[in-house]
Order: C-alpha cells, then sequence, then structure tokens
C-alpha cells in the first residue's frame, strides 16, 4: 500500500498519519518521487481498509502493491541503494568483490590469503568459521576460535570480514565482532534466524536457496528487513538442476531480474555455482559484463589440501589475474 500526500499537507496532519500508522504495527517507508510526497506501508496490511487512511486531511490517494516484498521491492525504494560498510561502497555502481577461504583452519592460512587477497584487490575478507556440511563426518569448521582468526586477520590487514551463522545461540558473538553476517544458502528460509539477524541491524549477505524462486529470496530479504535490518545484499550461487557438469547451475539472469525488482545489491558467487576453481574466473568475467554489484571468490593459498571445497577454490594467483580481467570487462561495459 502506499499513501501519497496531498500538496503542502500541515505537519499536524502528517504526524497524526505517521501515528495511526505506527498504532496498526505498521512500518511507513518514505519514497522519494520528484514533485510528490508518498509513504510505502510495510508490515500485515490484512484487515487494514484504506478508508482507515483516506479520512485524514493530507492523504490525496492510496495505491495497492501486489508485490509480498515492500522493504526489498523498487515501488518503495525506487533508487539503488547504497551501503557504506566500514568505509567500502557496495551498490550503486559501486563494484564490492569478497574474497578468502572456504572455512577458516589455521592462523597462518587466514593471514596469508587475507594479505593477498587484499593486495590483489578484494575489499572485504570471507572465511568460514561455522560450516553447514552435508555429511555430518566433515570439517565443520573451527568455530568461535574461527571467530578470533577472522578478527585477527582483520586486525592485520584492515578487511571486514564476512562470515556465515548457523545457529541464533551466537547472536551475541557476531553482533560483537563479525562486519557482514552471511545467511547461506540452507538457511535462507529459516524465517526466526532471518528475524533475529535483522533485529541486529548489521549488513547482512542473503544468499539464494539451491532450489528457491528469485520472488522467494526477495521475501527472504523482506523478513531480514522486517526485523530492521536495510543493509542487505542479494547473493545468487547457483541453484539446483538436472545438470550435473557443474556443481550448481549460476543463473546470471537472476542479476537483471533482481535488478528490476529490487534497489538491494546482487553479488555472485562463482565459486559455489561451479564447484570447479577453473571455471570460476569465466563466469566472474560474465558476472561483471552482466551487471552484478560485485563477486564473492574461495580463494585458498594451498587448495589441494584444503579441508573444505578445495576443487572450486583459486589460488591468490589466479585470484589476482581475475580482479584484473574483472576489472577490464567492467571498464569496457561502462563505455
Amino acid at each position: 500500500m502506499i499513501i501519497i500526500l496531498k500538496h503542502n499537507p500541515r505537519d499536524g496532519d502528517v504526524e497524526t498519519l505517521l501515528g495511526s500508522i505506527k498504532a496498526r504495527g505498521l512500518v511507513a517507508q518514505p519514497i522519494a518521487n520528484e514533485g510528490s510526497n508518498m509513504f510505502g506501508l510495510a508490515g500485515d496490511l490484512t484487515g487494514i481498509s484504506e478508508d482507515d487512511f483516506l479520512r485524514n486531511p493530507a492523504v490525496d490517494k492510496i495505491v495497492r502493491v501486489k508485490e509480498a516484498y515492500k522493504l526489498a521491492g523498487r515501488k518503495f525504494h525506487p533508487e539503488d541503494s547504497v551501503f557504506d560498510i566500514c568505509g567500502r561502497k557496495v551498490g550503486g555502481g559501486n563494484f564490492a568483490v569478497i574474497a578468502g577461504p572456504c572455512s577458516v583452519e589455521s592462523e597462518d592460512q587466514i593471514l596469508s590469503v587475507a594479505r593477498d587477497v587484499k593486495s590483489a584487490g578484494a575489499q572485504f575478507l570471507r572465511g568460514g568459521a561455522f560450516k553447514p556440511r552435508t555429511s555430518p563426518y566433515a570439517f565443520t569448521g573451527l568455530g568461535l576460535d574461527g571467530l578470533e582468526l577472522l578478527k585477527l586477520a582483520r586486525d592485520k590487514t584492515g578487511l571486514p570480514i564476512v562470515t556465515e551463522i548457523m545457529s541464533a545461540e551466537h547472536l551475541s558473538e557476531f553482533e560483537a565482532d563479525v562486519d557482514v553476517i552471511q545467511i547461506g544458502a540452507r538457511n535462507m528460509q529459516n524465517f526466526t534466524l532471518l528475524r533475529q539477524v535483522g533485529a541486529l541491524k548489521k549488513p547482512v549477505l542473503l544468499k539464494r536457496g539451491l532450489s528457491s524462486t528469485l520472488d522467494e529470496l526477495l521475501l527472504a530479504a523482506e523478513h531480514v528487513m522486517a526485523g530492521g535490518a536495510r543493509e542487505i545484499m542479494l547473493c545468487e550461487r547457483g541453484i539446483r538442476t538436472f545438470e550435473t557438469a557443474t556443481r550448481n547451475t549460476l543463473d546470471l539472469s537472476a542479476v537483471p531480474v533482481l535488478k528490476q525488482r529490487s534497489h538491494l545489491p546482487v553479488i555472485i558467487d562463482p565459486s559455489h555455482a561451479t564447484g570447479y576453481w577453473n571455471l570460476v574466473e569465466p563466469m566472474a568475467l560474465a558476472a561483471a559484463a552482466c551487471g552484478a554489484d560485485g563477486l564473492i571468490i574461495e580463494v585458498h593459498n594451498h587448495p589441494e589440501a584444503a579441508l573444505c571445497d578445495g576443487a572450486q577454490s583459486v589460488t591468490p594467483q589466479v585470484f589476482r589475474r581475475i580482479m584484473t580481467r574483472v576489472n577490464r570487462v567492467r571498464e569496457a561495459v561502462a563505455q
């Protein structure tokens, strides 16, 4: 529901309107639009009548919005969102590169990779302290010890850290220590966790579920935003199809579709999408060409000995080449 105000409404009438909106448990999102003053309403509109607001002298008319994702959608927020995360710009033509190992394995490993990816141009360091694994016998991360190593790498390099939360029991640690909280594909529809993470009001990297539609991804983002967060990055990391040549199928069409429907930045993960290190580079270049707002790439100094996803991890040398070529693609597309 979008409320369009009359030209030059009285302040008292607008305050009364906003109070009425808040009393019904709804959120009023100002909409920037030249020549008019509008608010988008987000929340449970069940049983809410247009007449409840049309009686206010400040209201000109009301427009119903069919999409369920109000805060994440473009109708309430026509312009691209631009976030400043620890001095790094994300969205709105800025290109964010997040890089690092699938999992944190040791102090030497994470410090070495962090220094390498920073020198190659990455703006954020990724690394899994907690790892969701299909097999219960696979390496599941160092846990809070891994988070301490990520903090050490941040102290040594200045790179903000991105890592995945698996359980609400660690909300306090993530609130205090993590710069960007990742919600993985397997938790994309863990709605309780989405709201709890949203309540921290920290930047979030939200990965698309293995079998989720783009509308479902946007509604997951809506859950996070309804919790209170506003700095959400949508991540396409491949979906499950009948194809077996790659780990998943990278849906690059998600980039323009999401950017049509949402103001939120779109990040591509070519590592998890393909599952093979030698496919990461061409898919990263394709992501840059089709308008993605950034990349998240797995980098390991010794992929052959990695405890998690070594087959899809590139070496620091390959990552440096990818960065050089991605920048050339972006320059060519911008011409």
